[in-house]
């Protein structure tokens, strides 16, 4: 890890996003003024070096509910803001101090052309872990994830899915279609994913085809202890490369009201955190944040809880073996 003070990651000049000159360190810049880059890190798209880049995707044309996940990436990215000078809940550092992270900005595509984004994400995520750079990905409806599987399966084999969600996203579909409530299907018919070896959390909509994922239903997610959780997600996934993906759904619309398909009896925002705390040690390869819909949010407390969990994935993502 680098040395590094406050003057040098730009806070005395203002817009840290652009002037900060180390990859390392928290940001102390007001809340309220400069770019909103993901936790104050540096907009680049220089990955020399880098250890994870953060890359929003903009996209809900998958949405089957309400749309509007298309700003999230904005929304999470301003909430992060409030986290820059801390670090997250339960840890005793700052992955900040540990990890060279960039802002790669967003993934653009036409959405007049909606069959060509696919394969632009997929090139996207491509190109980024090509570099040897994690990713934290903020979306964007839960399809996003289908096509960075397929690049993140593509570099390090097939992989363990860790699913926080309220949906099952495992409803079968003919290919080729643009739904947030079957990638995972897709996923598994094409070996992204092996099933027995990933689990589903939070789950509290009926779907009768497990596809033979392991499923934490939210009655049980909701009344057994995080350890418990987290124990039983590290002994299906094992050393496995992991994906995590975390649907802001899977937390009761009381804790995150703005979303596309909200679901009642999910889990709190504390349970959430206090579980990916749990899961330090996993083999932590990808990660994202998906389904923020800021347009039906309430004083933005679901940006912020999008923003703390992607902050605790970082501390995942720093903490692996």
């Amino acid at each position: 890890m680098a040395e590094y003070d406050a003057a040098q990651v730009g806070d005395e000049k203002g817009d840290a996003a652009f002037t900060r000159s180390s990859p390392y360190g928290a940001s102390y810049e007001p809340t309220y003024s400069g770019a909103t880059s993901f936790l104050r890190c540096q907009y680049t798209r220089d990955l020399n070096n880098m250890d994870v880049a953060v890359s929003g995707v903009p996209f809900d044309l998958a949405t089957t509910g309400r749309p509007g996940a298309r700003l999230g990436p904005r929304a999470m990215r301003a909430a992060s803001t409030n986290l820059a000078w801390d670090w997250p809940q339960g840890w005793d550092f700052n992955p900040l101090d540990k990890l060279k992270v960039a802002d790669w900005g967003d993934c653009i595509f036409d959405p007049g052309t909606p069959t060509t984004w696919v394969e632009k994400l997929e090139a996207h995520a491509s190109e980024i872990l090509a570099t040897d750079t994690g990713m934290l990905t903020l979306g964007g409806d839960h399809f996003i994830t289908y096509p960075m599987l397929k690049a993140h399966a593509a570099k390090h084999g097939a992989l363990s899915l860790i699913h926080f969600d309220a949906h099952s996203d495992t409803w079968e579909d003919t290919q080729g279609r643009i739904d947030h409530g079957t990638m995972f299907y897709h996923a598994k018919e094409q070996g992204l994913i092996v099933p027995d070896r990933s689990i589903q959390v939070g789950l509290r909509t009926h779907n009768p085809d497990t596809h033979d994922f392991n499923i934490i239903e939210a009655p049980e997610a909701c009344n057994s202890s995080a350890k418990n959780i987290a124990d039983r997600i590290k002994s299906t996934v094992g050393n496995n490369p992991a994906y995590l993906t975390f649907d802001i759904d899977c937390l009761d619309p009381a804790y995150a009201p703005g979303t596309g398909t909200p679901c009642v009896g999910g889990l709190t925002t504390r349970h959430a955190l206090d579980i990916l705390r749990a899961l330090e040690g996993i083999n932590l390869v990808g990660m994202d944040v998906v389904e923020v819909a800021p347009a039906y949010d309430v004083s933005e407390i679901t940006a912020l809880a999008g923003a703390s969990i992607a902050y605790q994935l970082l501390a995942l993502y720093a903490a692996k073996p």
